[in-house]
This record gives structure tokens, C-alpha cells and sequence, in this order.
């Protein structure tokens, strides 16, 4: 299990968060996931035997923002 914090440009409110979390957890190995507006990141818990770092962030990029 990795837990990791990804530093994400763009988010500017509730809704924006909404829209990452809701995109990264169609991952699978997604265990936790709590994106910050406020604080630019997302922090993201996984089993990295059924994800990975690069589709986390690609997942980031499809709901439209940019990690860092």
C-alpha cells in the first residue's frame, strides 16, 4: 500500500475536488483519496499491484487539471 501527496494546479473549489476525486476513484487499488483546493494536492492511498503513480496523474489530467 503507497500513500502519496500530488501537488495539483487548478482546483479552485469544492466542485473542482469533486471532479478529481470522482475520476481517480474509477482506478482500481484506489483505497483513499482527499483532494485540497486550498492546499493545491491531492493525497491519494493505493495498492500500487493494481495502479500506478502515472495513471493517478493521468486521472488527474482527464477530470481536466494539472499535477505537479
Amino acid at each position: 500500500m503507497i500513500k502519496e501527496t500530488i501537488p495539483v494546479t487548478g482546483m479552485m473549489c469544492e466542485h473542482c475536488e469533486h471532479a478529481v476525486i470522482s475520476q481517480i476513484q474509477t482506478l482500481p487499488g484506489i483505497k483513499k483519496v482527499k483532494a485540497s483546493h486550498k492546499k493545491a494536492r491531492v493525497e491519494v492511498q493505493y495498492d500500487e499491484t493494481q495502479t500506478t503513480h502515472e495513471a493517478i496523474k493521468a486521472a488527474i489530467v482527464e477530470a481536466g487539471y494539472e499535477p505537479a
